[in-house]
C-alpha cells in the first residue's frame, strides 16, 4: 500500500458536481493498494495514521495525532499511488490492485480508522473525483508499507 497523508484546514469531496464528503480539519489520506497488499497491512495502515504525530502542540511542535487534535479523516482511493514510472513517459499501473480486490482493501482500511474511534469518511472508489483542499502547512507524508 502506498498512502500520501496531508494535513488540512478543510477538504471537500465532488462527484459529478454532488457533495460526498468534507472534512473540517484533519486529513486526507489517498490511498493506492497495491497486488499483493493484505489485509495486515489494512491494520498497520491505520494504526500508523491514527499515531502519526504532526500537529502541532501549545509549543509549536509537531507533537500531536489527528485523534488528540479531535480532527477528522477523507479516505481516498487512488490507483495513480501505484504507478511505474520508471520507463518512459507514460506511467504503468500493472502495480495496482484489481478494482475488486481493492475496494474491499479501502473499505477495511476505513473500518480499521473507525475501530480506533476515528471519524472517517470516504470518497467514491473509482469515480471522478474533484477535490478542494487547503493544506495546512503544507505537511504531506508519504508512507508506504
Amino acid at each position: 500500500m502506498n498512502a500520501v497523508i496531508q494535513r488540512v484546514k478543510r477538504t471537500s469531496l465532488k462527484v459529478d458536481g454532488k457533495l460526498i464528503s468534507k472534512i473540517q480539519y484533519g486529513l486526507v489520506v489517498y490511498l493506492g493498494v497495491k497486488v499483493g497488499d493484505s489485509e495486515d497491512k489494512c491494520e498497520a495502515l491505520a494504526n500508523k495514521v491514527s499515531k502519526l504525530r504532526i500537529f502541532e502542540d501549545t509549543d509549536g511542535k509537531m507533537n500531536l495525532s489527528v485523534k488528540d487534535v479531535g480532527g477528522e479523516i477523507l479516505l481516498v482511493s487512488q490507483f495513480t499511488l501505484c504507478a511505474d514510472c520508471s520507463r518512459g513517459n507514460r506511467p504503468n499501473f500493472s502495480n495496482a490492485e484489481k478494482p475488486e480486490r481493492a475496494v474491499k482493501l479501502y473499505e477495511l482500511t476505513a473500518q480499521k480508522l473507525r475501530e480506533l474511534d476515528l471519524t472517517v469518511k470516504l470518497g467514491v472508489f473509482g469515480a471522478d473525483m474533484k477535490i478542494e483542499q487547503l493544506n495546512d502547512g503544507p505537511v504531506s507524508i508519504i508512507y508506504e508499507i
